[in-house]
């Protein structure tokens, strides 16, 4: 059995990877079906970005279980059970992160506001005390980079576009900005991550990413709210919404219905 700290160790781990793995799913429901060929390659690649590094998370966070509850040969954890094998209140991702595609202003702002985040999360895990999740960071930040980069591209040129794509991310914006305050609602295992040096300072990035996206929704014409308000809470805790429950039945749908299947 886990003591508390590995606990919270692995749980940090799979809140990361949860988030990439879930969102990266999402994207990938964009693929022969974005407005233009090229952004549609653009978002398939992202998908492809976030999933690759939930891959890697996913892999640190089953090492971690193997060793610290022994386990081995077919009780070992391994990257595939933790992403398929796992029921939606195992999962921690942020709600952000599940959240419908709607059209493409709100898949975009969707993407935007988590990766801000995302890449300031990163600049800081780069110096974690846990060797492999610093690797793992250090890694991630030249795609997060782009992520951002290219998210927020769109954003400022949909919000300063035409009035009826400027009338759609104000839509989006109303839509998504109240899942964003539980991005620095440090729980448990985030707050003893922090205390040990492995994982981030929330407040820190908090401040970050309120001057950045002010930044891009200012340039792109769109009104900053002018507060999270009460942020709605439970991801990381393994309350989701609805939302999840519809990911998870299509995306774990072959390894539950023919368990150990190989190509």
């Amino acid at each position: 059995m886990q003591n508390p700290r590995s606990s919270y160790h692995t749980n940090f781990l799979l809140y990361l990877a949860d988030n990439s793995l879930i969102l990266g799913h999402r994207n990938s429901e964009w693929t022969g079906h974005g407005p233009i060929l090229e952004q549609d390659i653009a978002l398939s690649n992202i998908a492809l970005d976030l999933i690759g590094q939930a891959r890697h998370l996913y892999q640190h966070a089953a090492r971690m279980m193997n060793e610290s509850e022994n386990l081995v040969a077919d009780a070992a954890m391994t990257e595939d059970k933790l992403a398929y094998l796992r029921d939606a209140w195992d999962y921690k991702n942020c709600l952000l992160t599940e959240q419908s595609n709607g059209d493409w202003g709100k898949t975009i702002l969707r993407q935007f506001l988590f990766s801000v985040w995302h890449q300031l999360a990163y600049e800081q895990l780069r110096y974690s005390k846990d060797a492999d999740l610093a690797a793992i960071a250090e890694k991630s930040l030249k795609e997060t980079s782009y992520h951002l980069r290219w998210s927020s591209e769109w954003v400022i040129r949909l919000g300063d576009g035409t009035s009826e794509s400027h009338n759609r991310m104000m839509l989006a914006v109303m839509e998504l900005w109240k899942y964003t305050g539980e991005l620095f609602a440090p729980c448990a295992y985030e707050e003893a991550m922090q205390a040990e040096g492995i994982g981030y300072d929330l407040s820190a990035i908090h401040t970050r990413w309120s001057v950045c996206v002010q930044e891009v929704l200012t340039e792109a014409k769109l009104p900053l709210p002018k507060s999270e308000g009460r942020p709605l809470l439970g991801g990381k805790e393994g309350i989701h919404t609805e939302q999840l429950g519809y990911i998870l039945a299509e995306m774990q749908f072959l390894q539950r219905a023919y368990p150990g299947c190989e190509w």
